[in-house]
C-alpha cells in the first residue's frame, strides 16, 4: 500500500488540504497529516483549527511514496521557510517519489528548482514563481512525479490526480461515483 504524507503549517488553506486527505482515504490510500509548526494543532487560514496526525520531528520520511503542500497564505511561505520541508520534497523528487503541491504551494517547489522543464500550473499571479516550469493554465498539471493544481476550487481534481498516481482508473472512477462527483 502506498504512503503519502501530507504538510500543514498554519495559515494553510483548510480546504486544499484536508479534502486531498479525504479523497485519498476513501481510495484506500494511506495519507499522514504532518504539522510542521512542532504541535498537533494547527490553525488554518480561515481560523478553521484543526489536529494532525503527527509533527514533521517524528516522521519517518523513507516509510513514504510521496508528499503533498496544500497552499494558503501564510501557509506557503510557512512551508518555504523550513528546512526539513525543503530537504524532504528536493530528496523526493530526486528519488522519483510523489511531489504534489496545489495554489501557491508550488511556488515552494520552484523556489527548490524541483519545476525545471516540468509543466506545472499555480494559483493565478505566482506564476513567475514557478522557476525553470513550462507554465500552464488547466486545473492540474501532472508531469511525472510532480503533480501541481490551481487552487481552492480545483482541490477534487488534485486529489483525484494523486489517487490516478497510485491506482488503477478504476479506482479513481469509484471514488469519483461515491463523491457523486
Amino acid at each position: 500500500m502506498s504512503k503519502i504524507g501530507i504538510f500543514f503549517a498554519d495559515g494553510c488553506e483548510e480546504i486544499e488540504g484536508l479534502s486531498v486527505v479525504d479523497i485519498c482515504r476513501r481510495a484506500d490510500l494511506e495519507i499522514v497529516t504532518i504539522s510542521i509548526m512542532e504541535r498537533a494543532e494547527i490553525m488554518g487560514s480561515h481560523k478553521i483549527t484543526f489536529l494532525t496526525d503527527t509533527v514533521f520531528e517524528k516522521v519517518d520520511f523513507t516509510e513514504l511514496d510521496g508528499v503533498i503542500l496544500p497552499g494558503g497564505m501564510p501557509g506557503t511561505l510557512n512551508l518555504q521557510k523550513h528546512d526539513g520541508v525543503n530537504q524532504v520534497i528536493r530528496e523526493f523528487a530526486k528519488e522519483g517519489k510523489l511531489v504534489a503541491a496545489i495554489c501557491a504551494a508550488p511556488s515552494v517547489l520552484g523556489a527548490a528548482g524541483i519545476l525545471e522543464g516540468k509543466e506545472a500550473v499555480c494559483h493565478p499571479g505566482f506564476e513567475e514563481k514557478l522557476t525553470g516550469a513550462k507554465v500552464k493554465f488547466e486545473n492540474v498539471a501532472v508531469d511525472g512525479n510532480v503533480i501541481t493544481s490551481r487552487g481552492m476550487g480545483t482541490a477534487f481534481d488534485f486529489g483525484l490526480a494523486i489517487v490516478k498516481y497510485f491506482k488503477e482508473e478504476k479506482v479513481v472512477e469509484d471514488v469519483k461515483s461515491h463523491m457523486v462527483y
